[in-house]
């Protein structure tokens, strides 16, 4: 038989789960509110004793209305984080299994999906994602078979929160990690993510994929066009995350590829080089500039990116030689539209003469002696003395040096590298 004392909390227990039936969303806030504020890092055992040992009682409820309102936000953000009471539970490995049976998961996903609903109560679901996560690999490869990457990634590159977008980055950071059944299509979610609108949410991504590239190896297929196309970000932080990410790509094998984009990109097409605004249409007064279009952010990107993979490593350096990149450098530092691309063509293209004596003999001999030595003196500045003729003539420069006489100089020169 029961003692007094247990009947006595039974019966509290019963008057408790009877007021929550009956509540309306008013009464049912103010009882999420004092249980959050009650219970926030409890243990499993401690949610029971606070319960008579009926706490399931409770999270059945709290569920069976996240399923019921979830898609028109009632108390949303407050009953995702009473639900997450029960699943940080230390102990409490059964709440995670009663909320997951009713689709808990499936439930947290759709939410991210929903546009009408708040940035935070999307972030909650998050945290409660990341809680089911952290159980372990099985719960990792629920949330991937739920659709779970694709959901996530969409989250990051549309998110207008930075907080929530790094707690997506997390997640997906964690989802990637002693999940290898699913490692590649969390990869390949990233990668999906770099076109977007988002600097925040493509320089996460970029960073994700850096750290989880040693993991994947050579397994997903790296398509170039998405890891070449953030080379024309306007944001420092981007460019220098993929700057990261292309070193951490020489070692397999879709190096070529990437080198081979990278020289093109150092001679864009001519013809619609500029973009024009359009304010003196609405405003004659108003002063009209001509905007670089991103091919030249992108331009002078690929030819910074050249001098630092050439200057790590030799290997590369040739097999940039093969692919035509001192033509491709002469091109850019002719460009007076955009400096940017003039002062790192300039300074890549320095290596390559003083570290291929072939180079330094074309370049000097499609400089002119008097060029030639203005641009050894001074790498990073020669180019704002150029005038069109000049800068005329690199732009249309014909330089090129046969693959194996690249080969065979870059041998002479590093006699260690095979």
């Amino acid at each position: 038989m029961t003692s007094v004392k247990e009947q006595e909390a039974i019966r509290k227990l019963m008057i408790f789960l009877q007021e929550w039936d009956s509540a309306h969303k008013v009464a049912r806030s103010r009882i999420l509110d004092n249980f959050i504020k009650s219970n926030d890092g409890k243990t499993e055992p401690e949610l029971e004793l606070e319960f008579s040992q009926g706490a399931s009682l409770f999270l059945a409820r709290l569920t069976a209305w996240l399923r019921m309102t979830y898609t028109y936000s009632t108390c949303l953000n407050r009953l995702l984080k009473s639900v997450g009471i029960f699943l940080s539970a230390a102990s409490g490995c059964r709440y995670l299994t009663e909320f997951l049976e009713i689709g808990g998961v499936s439930i947290l996903l759709e939410i991210l999906g929903l546009n009408h609903l708040k940035e935070e109560d999307k972030r909650a679901s998050v945290k409660l994602l990341q809680l089911i996560a952290d159980a372990g690999r099985k719960y990792k490869e629920l949330i991937c078979e739920s659709y779970g990457v694709r959901s996530l990634a969409e989250f990051l590159a549309t998110s207008k929160s930075a907080d929530a977008q790094e707690d997506a980055q997390v997640l997906l950071d964690s989802l990637g990690r002693g999940n290898p059944k699913y490692q590649n299509q969390v990869y390949k979610g990233l990668i999906a993510v770099l076109p977007c609108a988002s600097p925040r949410a493509q320089q996460l991504a970029l960073q994700t994929l850096r750290v989880m590239q040693d993991m994947v190896g050579d397994a997903p297929s790296v398509p170039v066009e998405p890891v070449l196309g953030v080379l024309c970000s306007v944001h420092l932080e981007v460019q220098y995350e993929a700057i990261q990410l292309l070193k951490a790509l020489m070692a397999h094998e879709v190096r070529p590829a990437l080198l081979k984009g990278l020289v093109a990109l150092l001679t864009p097409p001519r013809k619609k080089a500029f973009t024009f605004c359009n304010k003196t249409a609405k405003d004659p007064t108003a002063l009209c500039l001509r905007e670089p279009m991103l091919v030249y952010i992108q331009q002078a990107a690929a030819a910074k990116v050249i001098g630092v993979l050439a200057k790590e490593s030799a290997e590369v350096a040739e097999e940039l030689m093969q692919l035509k990149v001192v033509h491709g450098l002469m091109v850019a530092a002719g460009n007076l539209d955009y400096v940017a691309s003039q002062r790192h063509a300039s300074i890549s293209l320095e290596y390559f003469v003083h570290t291929f004596p072939i180079v330094e003999e074309c370049v000097k001999k499609a400089l002119g002696h008097t060029l030639f030595q203005r641009f050894m003196d001074s790498p990073e500045t020669w180019y704002t003395k150029l005038d069109p003729v000049q800068a005329e003539e690199l732009a249309s420069n014909t330089v090129d040096i046969p693959g194996d006489i690249a080969r065979m100089q870059s041998t002479e020169t590093n006699p260690g590298v095979s």
